[in-house]
């Protein structure tokens, strides 16, 4: 029987990196420019979570709950990309923390998208994703764990597999929507995304037949193309998920659609041109180097 994961990760560039949506109390405003620690527990992901690839380890029990990071910039600048997250997706507050970790601080090269409507970002990931790729890859991976919030919220995505790749595909793709449009991250330089993607997430993984698989590389780099694609036009995250599988659902099978999206024809039109161009980054044809300069 096939299950649909409504929860996984975002795998990234080596085993202690997981970025995870996991599993209601709602809602919270986000976090405010003050050195703030919270002393409730933190919420560990749940059993269902651990089955994903990459997550073998909890949060620290000596880890602690933050309103901020080191410096004002970095605090305003992520408190900044949630409360655009929410008003580009039309949503509601959210509780949006940090996790620090004085006593093992690799242990928060983490960050975790609850279904209660809790994001968790940990200080380790925070601090190496900026010093290798700028603020670009935060943003990046913190558009991909509110794709998980887009998928409690609506019950998405509309397509079922035994694994969680379906899950963590369409998050790559809300990612790459995201930082193309206007009035989300604003970056049409494809170039750009791609570079911050190498360093989040292209790397996957072959465990095809596991539970947690998100993907191949080829395909992670695929789907984030896509959405940077269909970030041409604006679209709800129903209409998102709808183009997204339609096309994508093609290259994941190595085929073209022969039929025409009737529901929205200008987007086929434009699609067109550039489903050749997604079959060969998921066959391997266009290499990781090759994807970074599309």
């Amino acid at each position: 029987m096939k299950r649909n994961f409504k929860f996984c990760l975002l795998a990234g560039a080596a085993a202690v990196f997981s970025l995870t949506a996991c599993s209601d109390d709602r809602i919270e405003e986000s976090a405010q420019p003050n050195d703030k620690t919270e002393t409730a527990k933190i919420e560990q992901p749940g059993d269902l979570q651990k089955q994903c690839s990459y997550v073998d380890q909890n949060w620290s029990s000596t880890a602690v709950l933050k309103t901020t990071l080191n410096a004002t910039a970095d605090t305003n600048f992520m408190n900044g990309q949630m409360t655009n997250l929410i008003n580009f997706w039309g949503g509601t507050s959210l509780t949006f923390r940090f996790v620090y970790d004085a006593s093992n601080p690799n242990s928060t090269y983490n960050a975790i998208s609850y279904s209660n409507g809790k994001i968790y970002y940990g200080y380790a990931i925070y601090y190496d994703a900026k010093a290798k790729g700028g603020d670009i890859v935060n943003a990046m991976i913190l558009a991909h764990e509110y794709g998980h919030q887009l998928q409690y919220r609506y019950n998405l995505p509309s397509v079922s597999e035994s694994t969680a790749r379906p899950n963590e595909l369409e998050a790559d793709g809300f990612a790459g929507y995201y930082l193309r449009r206007p009035n989300g991250y604003n970056k049409t330089d494809f170039s750009q995304i791609a570079a911050a993607y190498e360093f989040a997430q292209s790397i996957g993984d072959y465990q095809t037949t596991s539970p947690g698989h998100h993907g191949t590389p080829p395909q992670r780099r695929s789907a984030v193309r896509l959405g940077f694609l269909l970030g041409q036009y604006s679209l709800s995250a129903s209409d998102f998920d709808y183009n997204f599988f339609y096309y994508y659902q093609g290259v994941l099978n190595g085929t073209y659609k022969m039929g025409k999206n009737s529901r929205n024809p200008e987007i086929d039109a434009y699609m067109s041109q550039y489903m050749d161009e997604l079959r060969k980054i998921q066959s391997g044809e266009i290499s990781a180097e090759e994807f970074k300069k599309l």
